[in-house]
């Protein structure tokens, strides 16, 4: 049963589907307080938005604000916005897994946090293993509820242009008409029903871990929206 008078953090509000969170989560009436670590303020203002500059390296200083029910890990980047593998990793990688240290320490309830489809910590592809070593970390802290979202190609508007997502976006009903049976699970998908998931998630009573692929991802989109 959802419960109300809630507190949340979210991580990575500037981004493509960590902006849709944050409208869903300040929409929300099950929320009261909202806490995004942001590097830069963001031009928005929100009676419940409480606004952290934050410096990711010494993550540590923060600690007062991971004392919230629920976490929201949308952080991500790719090799040419970090400009190297090593810098990758510390967005995609260092971050989450500190994040997710604090936020037990804290007791927070459920931390939840996007991958990719595909993420394999023994691929061969250094982003698909990054995003699957990082899950990993994460499942092996115990932490009390853990949600995974592994969302295939995203479409929605980014700041910053991408031109296979851009491609994706111009292509998407060609793709959704061709992709049928295993390949469907492939099929593009909003950043939008990414942030509707993840906060439906959040006011479940799940224990333990939970990966919800994007098939299921576009599953809770359609039931229960």
């Amino acid at each position: 049963m959802t419960t109300r008078n809630r507190s949340a953090l979210l991580a990575g509000a500037s981004g493509l589907v960590g902006n849709e969170l944050l409208q869903l989560l300040l929409d929300s009436s099950v929320y009261e307080h909202v806490t995004i670590l942001v590097r830069k303020p963001l031009d928005i203002q929100h009676p419940k938005l409480e606004q952290v500059i934050v410096d990711y390296e010494k993550l540590e200083n923060y600690t007062s604000h991971f004392k919230v029910q629920d976490i929201f890990c949308c952080l991500g980047t790719t090799i040419k916005q970090a400009g190297s593998q090593k810098a990758f990793r510390k967005v995609d990688y260092e971050y989450p897994v500190r994040m997710a240290k604090l936020a037990k320490a804290q007791g927070v309830r459920h931390f939840l946090i996007i991958t990719a489809l595909g993420a394999d910590a023994k691929s061969k592809v250094f982003y698909s293993r990054t995003k699957g070593e990082v899950e990993v970390a994460l499942k092996q802290m115990d932490l009390p509820a853990l949600a995974i979202f592994q969302p295939s190609l995203l479409l929605g508007n980014r700041q910053e242009f991408r031109f296979g997502e851009k491609a994706a976006t111009v292509l998407s009903p060609l793709f959704s008409a061709l992709l049928v049976g295993r390949m469907k699970k492939y099929e593009p998908v909003s950043a939008k029903k990414v942030a509707f998931a993840m906060l439906y998630a959040a006011q479940t009573n799940r224990t333990g871990t939970t990966f919800y692929p994007s098939a299921e991802i576009q599953k809770i989109s359609r039931t229960v929206q």
